[in-house]
């Protein structure tokens, strides 16, 4: 019988590829590893000297955490509120690009305060997800010391919606209000990347689907369905999560990550939340 004999050459060729391949995965798991901060937050650092303008009056102001890191913050006021929203902002910028983007929830006639992330504008400090949790609850306690619990709204938007909803785990608050949420940071990152072990190397896995199962709030999630950041699958797998407690989810059809607040339906929704509340 004739034998068929694979070429030396061919087998050594074979191995190579299959190490090439290997080395490959090994340099994707370790760059995510090591650079997954840089994938994941995207700040843009201001001078310390910076003067912020808008057209809402506010105050700027620092907290100083326990580390050294100093947190840098606005606090829009008017002169009467129907209460205050806490506001997470996402991965990107810094508070001169997200003052903006809120003008129009304080202009419903609502205080609001929103901060700097570690690294984030004027803030400093080392990242780490619990100093960034630890540093929520102390904006929470700012504020918490200035409104009653029922006065106090939670919004996050994509990033910031694992810190809000992780203050509303362990605090009272009226209502939160989550845009473009993720059901865990390692859920998103799954599917960026479905061949690679993430659970085990994500440094950030921001859980907010466990956080949420101690909310005792009303849960208003809102998502578009063209979002190529956050797919909607994962806020619906978060929505899911949440049974029995009092939830709503809005579908933004042809809704992407960075344009819900130009739907009228956005307008109608916060319209409804938001100055329904009494004075």
């Amino acid at each position: 019988m004739r034998q068929n004999i694979v070429p030396l050459s061919l087998m050594r060729n074979v191995k190579k590829a299959i190490l090439g391949i290997i080395a490959g995965i090994l340099i994707i798991i370790s760059m995510l590893y090591y650079l997954q901060e840089k994938l994941i937050f995207l700040p843009t650092k201001l001078e310390d000297q910076y003067q912020y303008s808008f057209d809402e009056p506010f105050e700027e102001f620092f907290i100083t955490r326990p580390d050294g890191a100093k947190l840098n913050a606005l606090h829009f006021k008017r002169e009467d509120p129907r209460g205050v929203i806490l506001y997470f902002h996402g991965n990107a910028g810094n508070l001169e690009r997200w003052g903006n983007e809120v003008l129009g929830l304080v202009r419903r006639n609502y205080d609001l305060v929103i901060m700097d992330y570690r690294t984030y504008g004027k803030s400093s400090g080392k990242l780490s997800e619990a100093a960034l949790l630890e540093d929520a609850q102390a904006f929470y306690d700012y504020v918490s010391a200035m409104y009653s619990h029922d006065e106090i709204t939670l919004y996050g938007r994509s990033l910031g919606t694992a810190m809000a909803s992780y203050l509303s785990s362990r605090n009272s608050v009226s209502t939160l209000i989550l845009e473009t949420p993720f059901y865990s940071l390692v859920d998103v990152a799954k599917e960026r990347f479905p061949i690679l072990p993430v659970d085990r190397l994500m440094k950030y896995p921001f859980k907010t689907h466990q956080y949420l199962q101690e909310a005792n709030c009303p849960i208003i999630i809102l998502q578009g369905d063209e979002d190529r950041v956050v797919p909607i699958s994962s806020a619906l797998k978060l929505y899911r999560s949440l049974e029995g407690k009092q939830r709503t989810f809005i579908k933004f059809e042809g809704g992407r990550h960075n344009n819900l607040s130009t739907f009228d339906e956005y307008q109608h929704v916060m319209d409804d939340l938001l100055l329904s509340k009494a004075n």
